[in-house]
């Protein structure tokens, strides 16, 4: 029985579920670790924005954290969690050797959102116009990605398809990568085919492959499908739409955008079709699970798709090719009884891949036997071992120079 479930959450920014997929998984995990008795503070470095959630609700403390400063490690060594939880690599890498100096015997845990690495590498093989190869994954940004998975005693993958590619192509060991996907359940008010208008796209714009999908949608699909659907609406929402998203609202060819959603289940169930053309990315796709949820079939590209639907059929088409993409979405919009079949195929997704019950106890019976074996866990991860001892003699000394020069 474990003496004290202290758990400290360093963020790469202040959660903001009404934003951002990775704000939602963040909210889950705390309230997953609070229903399990653990006293929890979250610290970050980032501003705390409008649209944060105000985690005091939650009996969280908030706990404002600076880089390069030994005054995280009087706050670390005072708090002695007994868990930390990074909030992807960038994190671990900035505060994780400080962790492990004054906490030695916390359990690290890695949260990755996705796979930085595989995203980063999709995006160049689009950005040069070209196919994505396996080459395109051993960057200096997978180097610093595994480095931190390594260094941790446990990383959550949101994909199964992510922890084939850590194994096969970098040889991480299976014993370090736990699968814990967004949790997600059917909404109780779903409205009817009849009942229901439009295309929708919702995502945050910070996001790089948001704004690539609105502008493919607004220069390649939109053109073709608003000539075969004229009445019909495409409206994007989105947190943060920079100059050149807003340029792209073009009422007269019925393309909106529409700017932030204040509820974005309310906007995605009123949808008749939910359109995401996704040419990069890694993880799972937050706006296609809400798509589920709200019982609005999709069209989405096999990224978009990827290690989400294991062996069942997809709620509505996954298409690359962009002729293919529209015509799926004209069947879509205008078959009820097709329509119908692929919402349902959702509800199904979502019961058999993203019900929270079935993932909860297995994971904190996993943290349990971490944190009771956890000198063996790390013996068996000596090249991890390796790289926390190396990190730490360099970071750490490139750290207090910084510290002493800005104190000049």
């Amino acid at each position: 029985m474990l003496k004290s479930k202290t758990l400290l959450i360093i963020g790469f920014v202040w959660p903001e579920p009404k934003s951002s997929a990775a704000g939602s998984r963040m909210i889950q995990l705390i309230e997953l670790f609070l229903t399990h008795g653990y006293e929890i503070t979250f610290g970050c470095t980032a501003q705390n924005l409008e649209f944060s959630e105000d985690l005091t609700v939650l009996g969280i403390t908030s706990k404002t954290i600076e880089l390069n400063s030994s005054t995280f490690d009087d706050f670390v060594n005072e708090l002695n969690p007994n868990v930390v939880l990074f909030d992807r690599f960038m994190v671990e890498e900035q505060f994780g050797w400080r962790v492990s100096e004054s906490c030695p015997d916390a359990l690290k845990i890695l949260d990755t959102e996705d796979l930085h690495c595989l995203r980063n590498a999709r995006q160049l093989a689009v950005k040069d116009n070209r196919e994505f190869i396996l080459d395109d994954l051993f960057s200096d940004v997978a180097k610093r990605e595994i480095a931190s998975i390594l260094r941790c005693d446990i990383s959550l993958m949101v994909s199964e398809f992510e922890i084939e590619l850590l194994q096969n192509q970098f040889k991480v060991s299976k014993d370090l990568l736990y699968y814990l996907p967004i949790f997600a359940k059917k909404l109780d008010d779903i409205p009817t085919y009849n009942e229901r208008n439009d295309f929708v796209f919702i995502g945050n714009f910070l996001h790089d492959p948001n704004w690539d999908c609105v502008k493919y949608l607004s220069d390649v699909i939109w053109p073709m499908l608003h000539l075969k659907l004229p009445e019909a609406k495409m409206l994007i929402y989105g947190a943060y739409p920079s100059q050149k998203v807003l340029q792209l609202h073009k009422p007269k060819q019925n393309f909106y955008i529409m700017g932030r959603a204040d509820d974005a289940f309310d906007v995605v169930k009123k949808a008749k079709v939910v359109l995401a053309p996704i040419r990069f990315g890694a993880g799972i796709k937050g706006k296609l699970i809400e798509a589920m949820q709200c019982g609005t079939p999709s069209v989405t590209s096999s990224i978009g798709a990827e290690a989400m639907h294991g062996n069942l059929e997809w709620n509505g088409f996954v298409k690359d090719n962009s002729n293919e993409f529209v015509d799926a979405a004209v069947l879509l919009y205008q078959d009820e009884k097709l329509w119908n079949k692929c919402q349902e195929n959702g509800f199904e997704i979502l019961e058999k891949y993203y019900k929270k019950s079935l993932f909860e106890v297995p994971f904190i019976t996993q943290v349990i036997s971490l944190l009771e074996n956890l000198k063996l866990h790390r013996n068996n991860n000596f090249i991890g071992a390796i790289l926390q001892h190396h990190l730490l003699s360099s970071t750490k000394y490139m750290s207090k120079w910084i510290e002493e020069k800005n104190k000049k």
